[in-house]
């Protein structure tokens, strides 16, 4: 498979030297038909890193070709070949569906009835062809997350990247975003997909890159990802702490034999009540002594779930935290 998308050593500082690094000497490729998602918690540098090859913001260090275009040296070229989804809605909401897919349709140099049959074909793509006179305004979170897309795939760019298009909406919109990229793909298009979701990049990618801090920390198929855990589990712990000290339900954690690493954090809202995640090597044998240790710290448990090597396990193995946080 030839890459269509190809980064090397791409950097991103803000305010250097002193100021913050946002994307530290990133390098991938992506090749032509593959879907590659970017994931990571908020913060990682998923977003600058799409910025960059949008040619939106200029990188500090690296480079990176989209169909062998420079990002630094023929952005214009670049921005031909891409179709971009942003996080933040990028649409007009006093006017309606079809008059915003027409605007942003002559801005890609789209007229006549070139630009009609693709507004059509996008309005289908996106599920809203019965709603297109209607003002955005008047639509859901999840009606406007799939204008969003329908606007990225008016041209029929080579590439296709989407920036954590199903944040806050609803299952039923979420879903159809993910079958829709699905479909996509399967009649040839490229796709960067960044997301925090791991079930997400775990269901719609070839291959995943993990970013943590501004650094790729992982890179290959879910099948090569999960290898790099080998055999560990997860035991996944809802627990009510009814006073316990939260350092020492750690501590206790940690002394079981056969713990690899605790991770703790608070539920939202509820100070009595904690979400721990405990890698193990096995857990039919080590589950008893992690429920006692838990026990003996005080603590109660609600809920408790094993959960076998996946996306989550090898985050924790790599960062050490929660992908979530």
């Amino acid at each position: 498979m030839s890459a269509i998308v190809e980064v090397r050593h791409l950097q991103k500082h803000y305010s250097p030297p002193d100021g913050v690094v946002a994307v530290k000497d990133v390098s991938f490729e992506i090749g032509t038909g593959e879907v590659f998602s970017l994931l990571g918690p908020n913060g990682a540098g998923k977003t600058t890193t799409i910025s960059m090859l949008s040619c939106l913001v200029a990188p500090t260090g690296g480079e990176a070709t989209v169909a062998g275009h420079s990002i630094t040296r023929a952005p214009m070229q670049v921005k031909r070949v891409i179709g971009v989804v942003p996080q933040e809605i990028a649409l007009y909401p006093t006017i309606s569906a079809r008059e915003n897919l027409e605007f942003w349709g002559r801005m890609y140099g789209l007229r006549g009835p070139a630009l009609k049959a693709r507004i059509e074909a996008a309005l289908d793509i996106a599920g809203l062809a019965d709603r297109a006179k209607d003002r955005v305004e008047t639509y859901s979170g999840g009606m406007r997350r799939r204008l969003n897309i329908a606007v990225g795939l008016l041209h029929e760019p080579q590439v296709l990247y989407l920036d954590e298009p199903t944040v806050g909406i609803d299952p039923q919109s979420r879903r159809r975003i993910l079958d829709t990229i699905k479909t996509l793909n399967a009649q040839g298009m490229t796709v960067l997909y960044t997301t925090h979701y791991m079930e997400e990049a775990e269901e719609l990618s070839h291959r995943i890159g993990i970013i943590d801090h501004g650094e790729l920390i992982a890179l290959g198929t879910l099948a090569e990802l999960t290898q790099l855990v080998g055999e560990f589990d997860t035991l996944d712990l809802c627990l009510d702490l009814n006073g316990a000290d939260r350092s020492e339900l750690v501590r206790r954690l940690e002394a079981v034999e056969g713990v690899r690493r605790v991770i703790l954090a608070e539920d939202a809202g509820d100070a009595e009540l904690a979400h721990v995640l405990v890698q193990v090597s096995e857990a039919d044998s080590q589950l008893g002594d992690v429920v006692a240790a838990a026990s003996r710290a005080g603590s109660h448990i609600k809920q408790l779930v094993i959960r076998e090597p996946n996306l989550e396990t090898v985050f924790l193995h790599l960062a050490g935290r929660g992908l979530r946080d």
